[in-house]
């Protein structure tokens, strides 16, 4: 099949665009026929050194500084323990018989000792959020404290892997060196450090393997159980100093041994604060107010909590004591903060997702019963609702959206997810107004691979469209995956001259293909100068990329694009949207 290739990037079938270029253009590109000589609107000059630094730092700087930080304070970390046993004239028998491999051992073990001591502040979830809350977050990016966690887990592990290969190299020399006293395979899992660092690697291996991206979101059970191997990992590394092997060549000969429970016992006792007060928030009553079946396999779950209000696309952490009292699983509100409940859209995908909807009396199995029940109507439940338990809400990336007078939201395929609330949290804001807001134009973005996925967003946008947003909310839609040969005829027939995109309903029109972005960041520039533009992303990595390279390249010193990644939690969700007006339905 030949391809046609264009310059934004998009590849689709010669003959289809053929049979769609005789429908008087039909077939819309990602620049939506915009010429590029209509976009060009005035050079806004030169952009000074100082400018472009300042841009930098606004969307990639902090990452860069943080990350330059982080690996020189690590090699500070190396090299303080290592230069310390290499030249410290109380080690020199030690150095005799084991080589520069005991400097490179001790080293390597301070760092473990701090990065031990610091993995678990990032997963402090209520920490974290308050943190968000304060001015430091203008400085330091607790949006990224899952990253800054990943981060400090792979240094755990370069880090062991040295200590550990070094310390092998070091068994065989003591082994050579004093064979009467010393065996390779004793010191390796007969002695006291060699067990419990091997007991150690193996817990941190499994932990590394069951934390993988393929394997967290296929089976998160593993994941959420094997990760609890941390315990295991401190517990041993408490006592795996403890045992003497090596000792200085003056006395005290083991004053300072076992002395890792110094550098943990701050983000110990935190997480532990944190444990407790999760397991205080799970106690309090939540009540599920409504079930409702959508198409997809999915389940809308509305819940009420007293005290607990969330803002535009927080998330949750969620647990059923009957499926399983000890897994919680995050998911992403999609209700807005003005509406009187907490409302989460679960795909029935999983091992945990697939018993819940059991739980909640859906038939997750049968697909033809599945078929004749979804709808828009609550569906009549069979078993007793069961108990939940709810931990949050916490805070994202998407809060800030209310901060920016025009606004970017961008969500590639499930990424649309955190929008859900935001967008719904525009409606209230706009219909029915309590506080003056600062934002005045949302530029509504989502490009996703099958049509079928619009299926579930549906509603919302046909209630913005309904209310007259327009002027307020600009929607773009873009689908850049093949069509059938059917699809290719309804849209011949239907979408000539239709009031109404014949994929979406909506009047907004759907564009094939990706948008070209350097025409969309161009068109938005010129219709918004000397404004700070707000830009939200969920979706893939290379597209977050491309987007965050064009916010940089777009800004100039009349116009700002300030980029945000926002984090789509763990669940796809598929379904229909509602709104209530106040205390009335509205489709």
């Amino acid at each position: 099949m030949q391809q046609a290739q264009y310059t934004d990037g998009t590849a689709t079938d010669l003959r289809l665009l053929h049979s769609l270029d005789d429908l008087g253009g039909l077939w819309r590109k990602g620049d939506r026929a915009r010429k590029d000589s209509e976009e060009e609107e005035g050079d806004p000059g030169p952009i000074s050194w100082h400018q472009r630094i300042s841009i930098w730092m606004i969307n990639e700087g902090n990452r860069w500084i943080f990350l330059t930080l982080w690996i020189l304070v690590h090699v500070g970390l190396f090299g303080l323990s290592f230069f310390n046993y290499y030249f410290s004239d109380n080690f020199v028998i030690a150095r005799s018989k084991l080589g520069v491999t005991l400097p490179i051992a001790r080293g390597a073990a301070l760092v473990l000792h701090v990065d031990s001591g610091m993995i678990l502040f990032p997963v402090c979830r209520t920490l974290i959020s308050w943190l968000r809350s304060t001015p430091l977050n203008r400085i330091v990016p607790f949006d990224k404290a899952l990253a800054f966690h990943k981060a400090i887990a792979w240094s755990i592990v370069f880090f062991t892997l040295l200590h550990t290969f070094a310390h092998y190299v070091n068994f065989w020399r003591l082994s050579r060196t004093d064979p009467d006293k010393f065996s390779f395979w004793g010191l390796m899992f007969g002695s006291g450090p060699g067990l419990t660092g091997h007991l150690m690697l193996m817990a941190l291996l499994v932990m590394v393997f069951t934390s993988l991206p393929r394997v967290r979101q296929a089976k998160f059970e593993v994941f959420w159980y094997w990760h609890h191997l941390f315990l295991v990992f401190f517990g041993l590394f408490s006592f795996h100093g403890a045992f003497c092997l090596l000792t200085p060549d003056r006395p005290p000969h083991c004053k300072d041994i076992a002395s890792f429970w110094k550098y943990w016992v701050a983000s110990g006792s935190m997480y532990l604060l944190e444990r407790v007060l999760r397991e205080w928030r799970g106690i309090q009553k939540t009540t599920i107010s409504r079930v409702i079946l959508h198409p997809s396999k999915v389940v809308e779950i509305q819940m009420k909590k007293e005290s607990c209000r969330a803002l535009a696309g927080q998330y949750i952490f969620l647990c059923c004591p009957e499926v399983s009292l000890w897994q919680w699983h995050p998911f992403t509100l999609t209700n807005a903060p003005e509406e009187d409940y907490l409302s989460v859209h679960i795909r029935v995908v999983g091992d945990f997702t697939k018993a819940l909807g059991r739980r909640l009396g859906c038939d997750v199995d049968g697909v033809a019963e599945w078929e004749e029940t979804m709808g828009d109507k609550d569906q009549g439940l069979v078993t007793i609702l069961p108990r939940i338990m709810i931990d949050g809400p916490f805070g994202a990336a998407s809060e800030d959206v209310f901060k920016f007078e025009v606004t970017v939201l961008v969500g590639a395929g499930i990424g649309v997810t955190p929008f859900a609330s935001v967008l719904k949290s525009i409606w209230y804001r706009v219909n029915y107004p309590t506080a003056a807001t600062k934002l005045h134009k949302v530029y509504f973005f989502w490009i996703c691979r099958d049509k079928d996925s619009f299926e579930w967003f549906q509603s919302l946008l046909l209630a913005l469209e309904s209310q007259d947003l327009n002027q307020f909310i600009e929607i773009h839609t873009f689908l850049t995956g093949k069509l059938r040969h059917s699809e290719v005829g309804n849209l011949m027939l239907n979408d000539q001259d239709a009031f109404e995109d014949t994929v979406t309903g909506l009047r907004a029109r759907t564009c094939f293909g990706r948008p070209n972005l350097d025409v969309e960041f161009e068109r938005i520039r010129s219709n918004h100068e000397d404004t700070d533009i707000g830009v939200f992303f969920c979706g893939p990595k290379k597209m977050g990329k491309q987007l965050q390279a064009c916010c940089t390249k777009f800004s100039n010193h009349t116009t700002q694009f300030v980029w945000h990644k926002v984090k789509k939690k763990k669940k796809k969700m598929h379904g229909r949207i509602y709104f209530k007006r106040r205390k009335e339905k509205m489709h």
